[in-house]
C-alpha cells in the first residue's frame, strides 16, 4: 500500500458518508443545543425528537435547511477524514503490518492520536458547520461569509471554540470506532463465519457505529453548545460566555437540565453513526481494492 492512499480513499469515503447522512446531522445538532435554561435564546424546545425535527425544520425552512452546512461540513471531511484514516492507517502499519496481528491496544492508540490531529487541525470548519446547521432560514449567509463574521466577531478564538471537546470527542470515536470495526472484522474472518465480503464489512461497521454513539454522545453535546455559543469582543472589555470550559458547560447542562441531557441527541447521533459508518467503511474497503 503507497502512503497517500489510505489518506485520499479515507477522505473520499468520509465526503460519501457525509453527504449521505447530513439531514440526520443537522437534526442531532438542534436538538441537542436547545432546552438550555441559561440560554434565554434556546430555551425553547421546538422538537420532541429527531423525526419531529426532521419534518418541522423541512415545513418551516425548507429542505435546504437541512442541509445547511453542507459545505464546511464537506470541508471538515476533506480534511478530518484525510488525514484521521491516512494517520490510524500509517500508525497501525507502525506495529504490525499484517491486519490479522493487530492488537486492540494499538488499534486504539494509533485511533486515539489520529482523532486529536486531525480534528485540531479541522476544527475551525467544525464550528461553521454546528454555526450554519443551528441557524433557522432568518439571516442564513454563505459559508464564506459566516467565516467572515466569526472572525471579525470572535478573533482567531473563534475559529477554535470548542476544540478540547471536539479533540476529546474525536480521540473517542476514533478510538472506539475503527478498533471496533478493525477487531470485529478480524474475528468474523478468523471464526470462519464470513470471508473478507460486503456483508462483513456491513455488520463490522454496524457494531463500530453503535460503540461510537454510546460513547460520544454527551462529549457531542458539550462540543455542540461550546461551540454554538457567541462570545462578542467589546472594545476595551473581555467577551463573555456562558460556558467558561468543556468542564463547565458539562457540569451546568447536568445542573440546570439533568443526567440524560448529556444523551440529547443520542437516537440521530446512533441513527447517524449507523449508516456513515456503513457507507464509509463499504466505500473505503471497494477503494482499497485499487491498492
Amino acid at each position: 500500500m503507497n502512503d497517500w492512499r489510505p489518506f485520499v480513499y479515507g477522505g473520499l469515503a468520509s465526503i460519501t458518508a457525509e453527504c449521505g447522512t447530513f439531514p440526520i446531522d443537522t437534526t442531532k445538532t438542534r436538538l441537542q443545543i436547545q432546552g438550555q435554561v441559561i440560554d434565554a435564546r434556546l430555551r425553547e424546545c421546538k422538537y420532541r425528537g429527531m423525526f419531529h425535527a426532521f419534518v418541522r425544520i423541512f415545513r418551516e425552512e425548507g429542505f435546504c435547511a437541512l442541509y445547511s452546512g453542507l459545505g464546511p461540513a464537506l470541508l471538515r471531511q476533506a480534511t478530518y477524514g484525510t488525514i484521521k484514516i491516512g494517520v490510524y492507517q500509517s500508525m497501525k502499519k507502525m506495529f504490525a503490518s499484517n491486519p490479522m496481528d493487530e492488537t486492540v491496544l494499538t488499534n486504539v492508540f494509533s485511533g486515539v492520536i489520529a482523532g486529536i490531529v486531525s480534528s485540531s487541525i479541522a476544527n475551525p470548519t467544525d464550528v461553521l458547520k454546528v454555526r450554519m446547521q443551528a441557524r433557522s432560514t432568518v439571516g442564513r449567509t454563505s459559508m464564506f461569509k459566516s467565516f467572515i463574521q466569526i472572525y471579525k466577531n470572535e478573533g482567531i478564538p473563534g475559529l477554535w471554540r470548542g476544540v478540547i471537546p471536539t479533540a476529546q470527542r474525536a480521540a473517542v470515536v476514533a478510538g472506539v470506532e475503527l478498533p471496533v470495526y478493525d477487531i470485529t472484522k478480524k474475528h468474523i474472518i478468523k471464526a470462519d463465519l464470513m470471508g473478507d465480503y460486503a456483508a462483513t464489512h456491513f455488520f463490522a461497521s454496524f457494531a463500530a457505529g453503535f460503540a461510537g454513539a454510546v460513547a460520544s454522545t454527551p462529549i457531542d453535546v458539550v462540543k455542540t453548545r461550546l461551540m454554538n455559543q457567541r462570545v462578542l469582543k467589546v472594545i476595551g472589555e473581555e467577551g463573555t460566555a456562558i460556558y467558561s470550559s468543556s468542564l463547565d458547560c458539562l457540569m451546568q447542562t447536568v445542573k440546570s437540565e439533568g443526567f440524560l441531557a448529556l444523551y440529547k441527541g443520542f437516537i440521530p447521533t446512533w441513527v447517524r453513526l449507523g449508516p456513515w459508518n456503513i457507507i464509509f467503511f463499504l466505500t473505503f474497503e471497494k477503494l482499497k481494492k485499487f491498492y
